[in-house]
């Protein structure tokens, strides 16, 4: 499991909080040691504290699937229920956007997968596509070509980030399923439009983490073991901010979702569904620390 500058040797994986039911996703973590999941079955959030004490903050979120938080104080999550929609929770609880060029978002696409907040008080999104609401609620988009899943931003927010393949590339295939689902990264420019699509890693699937070095965290990852090129292991693939792939984090159960957190953002968070699971382990690597505090 060591990764020079990331994760030291016998490390090991805790479980922080649990409940034997449900499906939660999108988490948030910040510097208090906290974290916050959307417990999708629920249509609730759900904040655990540093000692693992669950308490509900936010009921009636309408499937509510995912959350994001930026270094202004603002949390927004992404309800997936008939009636698509991205709510601002905090610092108040008010609709962000719901409608793309006049139609309402279920007429777009399928549901909210994922969100991500930049640090203007924007949010991306992904709906069978990748999408942008700037901080006065407007949706522009789509970019690109990848419908996208796990969603990130750079420590500097120039590049972003979006699990997927591109068409037709060569090394996709299906073989690989989600597991092999590939990194793609954009350049973001001042209006938050994302261009320059490119493939960036063969190896992710879905939720992004990203460090203050500029590594990227992603969790379905997937690559042959080096001790046995037969064989292939899994776990949380970390790449550089060239595209390297730099290894694999073990796992006890395939996760969804992950994120930094913690007073030093050393705690590496990420929960899993089915029953729930929030479990963390302790890293060398740093969070992005302009991200939620």
């Amino acid at each position: 499991m060591e990764i020079p500058g990331v994760i030291a040797a016998g490390q090991h994986w805790k479980v922080v909080w649990e409940e034997d039911q449900g499906n939660a996703d999108g988490i948030v973590a910040f510097d208090d040691g906290s974290v916050w999941l959307a417990v999708v079955n629920k249509s609730e959030v759900v904040r655990v504290d540093k000692d693992g004490k669950p308490s509900v903050i936010y009921t009636d979120t309408y499937t509510g699937g995912a959350l994001a938080a930026n270094s202004k104080g603002q949390v927004f999550i992404a309800e997936r229920a008939l009636g698509n929609a991205v709510w601002m929770l905090k610092p108040r609880r008010k609709l962000f956007a719901n409608t793309f060029h006049g139609e309402p978002f279920d007429c777009v696409g399928r549901f909210i997968n994922d969100v991500v907040a930049d640090s203007r008080g924007g949010v991306y999104m992904t709906m069978d596509g990748l999408y942008y609401i700037n901080p006065e609620g407007r949706v522009t988009g789509q970019f690109g070509t990848v419908p996208g899943n796990g969603l990130m931003l750079s420590p500097d927010e120039r590049t972003f980030y979006a699990t997927g393949r591109l068409a037709g590339d060569a090394a996709g295939g299906t073989a690989g399923g989600i597991y092999n689902a590939g990194l793609v990264a954009y350049d973001v420019g001042a209006d938050g439009s994302l261009t320059h699509e490119r493939q960036f890693a063969e190896i992710c699937g879905d939720g992004l983490a990203v460090d203050a070095a500029g590594r990227i965290y992603c969790t379905l990852a997937r690559i042959p073991d080096p001790a046995d090129p037969t064989r292939m292991i899994t776990g949380i693939g970390v790449v550089s901010p060239e595209g390297r792939i730099l290894g694999i984090i073990a796992q006890p159960r395939p996760l969804v979702t992950l994120a930094f957190g913690g007073p030093d953002k050393k705690t590496l968070f990420a929960a899993v569904s089915r029953p729930i699971q929030l479990i963390s382990i302790q890293m060398i690597a740093q969070g992005n620390k302009r991200r939620p505090k």
